[in-house]
């Protein structure tokens, strides 16, 4: 039975990772292990002393700071976290579990502005990061490449696309969306329902796809290699947002708020999956539609407490 240590198990991947795994065969198969919620990430000693503990055979790296506006708002903040700390993590794991396996969950914010006839996109793809947060994923994924490389640490990189599921902070597009229907259809707001651009595409999945993701890629994916996990298929967000609004009979009115644009993003996205699929097995197979709207049943308990 290995034992599988998780970072960031208080955010919503980590927290719905630790949900869905219990309810599964793999709860009798995993011995799940956390650090205590005061973990600090950037204490060398914390961690040696965390590592050293749980004396693990995988180690799932969910801790991050993930938010893109906090990020370009708090670099420094930002690069703390996703480098210093993920370095110093795998300073930890050279010295107390050298064969672990890591799984750096990076993100496919690093590849940056994608023209249109280079889509879907896939591994092979140079980053170009366009924000604070996605220079610090490249970073973190440079410093597990050279652990790997200089080091002989069993090391496989993670990029999922944009994911989505209960409990997501209403600071993401989609749940931000199932947050504000919510609130209009428990009267506790107006009908206006104010919004960034709508007319991007971004490849989304059920974040439950990408839990299975990080454990093929655990089972079978190969050292030192990098693997997008996505979905493969491109949603508009005007679309989408017509389909929670509709689906959830809303009478919503939609405005746009200049201060939720970006000032610099990538008008569509679309990942291959296909390098995942072909080692693993992996790929996403949830329909997006009913996780809509378990976010909107979501934020209207949440509102009513």
């Amino acid at each position: 039975m290995p034992a599988l240590l998780l970072t960031g198990h208080q955010g919503f991947v980590g927290s719905t990772f630790r949900r869905w795994l219990s309810t599964t065969a793999w709860a009798q198969q995993i011995r799940l292990i956390h650090p205590p919620d005061d973990f600090d990430l950037l204490d060398q000693e914390a961690v040696d002393a965390t590592v050293r503990a749980a004396a693990p055979d995988w180690v799932l790296h969910l801790a991050a700071l993930t938010h893109v506006p906090t990020a370009i708002a708090d670099p420094v903040a930002t690069l703390e976290v996703n480098l210093i700390g993920t370095t110093r993590l795998l300073q930890a794991l050279r010295t107390h579990a050298p064969r672990a396996r890591l799984v750096f969950v990076s993100s496919a914010d690093v590849y940056g502005r994608v023209p249109a006839d280079a889509l879907p996109i896939r591994e092979e793809r140079m980053p170009a990061p366009l924000n604070p947060y996605s220079v610090s994923k490249v970073a973190g994924e440079l410093m597990c490449r050279q652990a790997h490389l200089g080091y002989g640490l069993d090391v496989v990189i993670a990029r999922p696309f944009n994911h989505v599921g209960p409990g997501q902070r209403a600071e993401f597009a989609l749940s931000g969306f199932a947050r504000s229907i919510a609130s209009i259809s428990l009267g506790l707001a107006g009908p206006e329902l104010p919004v960034g651009n709508l007319d991007v595409s971004r490849d989304f999945s059920h974040v439950l796809d990408v839990c299975e993701g990080f454990l093929a890629l655990f089972a079978r994916g190969r050292p030192g290699d990098t693997y997008n996990l996505c979905s493969g298929r491109e949603r508009v967000l005007r679309e989408l947002l017509g389909t929670m609004i509709e689906r959830s009979g809303c009478r919503a009115r939609v405005t746009v708020d200049p201060a939720r644009m970006r000032p610099a993003d990538q008008p569509r996205v679309v990942g291959s999956a296909d390098k995942a699929l072909h080692a693993t097995g992996w790929s996403a197979h949830r329909p997006l539609e009913p996780v809509l709207d378990e976010m909107i049943e979501f934020w209207k308990r949440e509102l009513a407490k």
